[in-house]
């Protein structure tokens, strides 16, 4: 039987991020096949050192590595791109790469040598993804920020958490929103070359990212001016429910059919006909409180699965990455770490091809772990690997803004 190949495979890229969103691009190409290697400064090094302390057990320090999913797949460069004598290394890699990423702030890789301009003169066919926070063009561009700030330019931190007072999310949401645009935007920009043959600069903002967001909001309501705050309050799309055990259920029987089927399974068909009564609403809510409060969580969800109505339990972190369907489906990995009986957990891709699998999980090494095989792959002997050091263009050296 005929090996099956990787989607991405061939492919090559130069990654100089150093956050999520960016990183997150990066995984999804690395787990399809794509070559990734990131860019590390030394002075991340630098700073892990700091808040970890320089005699770190060397087992924490790699399993501290390995346990995020987004740096598998990925050798590591270790070099200070802003030294003088990283340019001909950093230069060698992306005039054979298809596609550079990085997240600094607009101009800053300008200032060091490694903007678009310079970049596409050197490999006019490569793909420069650039993400940030508001983007490389318009009145914030210049501007730093992580993610609740992208959130709260799209508008959408005004009504993610369904209250009327914002709170910061719990979860990285523009991040992981900025990825994935960032992954369409390279896919779409490989497609571009394959008929143009040329690469261009895709640029990707966290604040643009999270703008979809709005969309059901906006395609529901003429007047956004007056538009109310979220209430937090229960209406027909359902409800999250705390339960006799502490244990939290979400349920979403919007459609009547579905909502008569709830109604019925908790035995309350009298409630059928008021979903939409929005006099009664608060009244229905204040009884379906006390009713959820009566059984455990798991009860809950096992009556509701037996009656076909759209209940799910408020899984924790730990739950989810438990549950037998998520296992089922590849999106929990148990990944092996040298020299650690435990390994770590991550996460599987987050869609399935039926023809092109996955790389299997390989976790972050150590930073620079991989230097030395990457300058010898690019035609630095030796020699020229000892000058490299010497020079300090494997050290921290200044600092640049973000």
């Amino acid at each position: 039987m005929e090996a099956r190949m990787s989607a991405l495979e061939g492919l090559r890229i130069v990654d100089f991020s150093r956050f999520l969103p960016g990183a997150y691009a990066s995984w999804i190409a690395a787990d399809l096949g794509a070559e990734v290697i990131r860019i590390e400064h030394p002075r991340e090094l630098a700073k892990h050192k700091a808040m970890f302390g320089g005699d770190e057990d060397p087992r924490a320090a790699a399993r501290r590595r390995a346990r995020p999913t987004y740096t598998r797949n990925k050798s590591s460069l270790l070099i200070n791109p802003g030294h003088e004598q990283a340019r001909p290394v950093l230069h060698k890699l992306i005039a054979e790469a298809d596609i550079l990423i990085e997240d600094y702030r607009p101009g800053v890789l300008a200032k060091m040598g490694y903007g678009y301009a310079a970049m596409a003169a050197l490999n006019p066919r490569l793909i420069y993804c650039s993400v940030s926070f508001a983007g490389q063009t318009g009145p914030y561009a210049a501007r730093a920020g992580h993610d609740p700030a992208a959130l709260a330019l799209a508008g959408a931190l005004s009504r993610l958490n369904g209250l009327p007072t914002p709170t910061l999310p719990g979860l990285q949401v523009a991040d992981v929103l900025a990825g994935c645009h960032a992954t369409i935007a390279m896919l779409a920009a490989l497609q571009a070359r394959a008929k143009s043959g040329r690469g261009q600069h895709a640029d990707i903002a966290m604040s643009d990212a999270s703008m979809p967001l709005l969309m059901v909001t906006m395609g529901r309501h003429d007047d956004l001016e007056g538009l109310a705050p979220p209430g937090g309050a229960w209406h027909p799309k359902g409800g999250v429910w705390e339960c006799a055990d502490g244990g939290w259920l979400c349920t979403t029987d919007m459609e009547p059919a579905y909502w008569a089927r709830f109604c019925a399974a908790i035995g309350r068909s009298d409630l059928a006909p008021l979903q939409h009564d929005i006099a009664r609403h608060p009244q229905i809510e204040a009884e379906l409180k006390a009713l959820f409060r009566t059984r455990p969580r798991d009860s809950w969800f096992a009556l509701l699965t037996a009656a076909d109505t759209q209940a799910m339990p408020v899984l924790s972190i730990a739950e989810a990455l438990a549950d037998p369907h998520n296992r089922a489906r590849d999106m929990v990995r148990d990944v092996a770490v040298n020299g650690d009986d435990r390994g770590v957990v991550q996460l599987g891709l987050p869609f399935h091809l039926s023809d092109s699998p996955p790389r299997a999980p390989v976790v972050a090494g150590l930073p620079g772990a991989d230097t030395e095989a990457i300058l010898e792959r690019l035609g630095f002997d030796e020699a020229a690997r000892e000058a490299l050091a010497k020079s300090g263009a494997f050290d921290a050296g200044q600092g640049e803004r973000r």
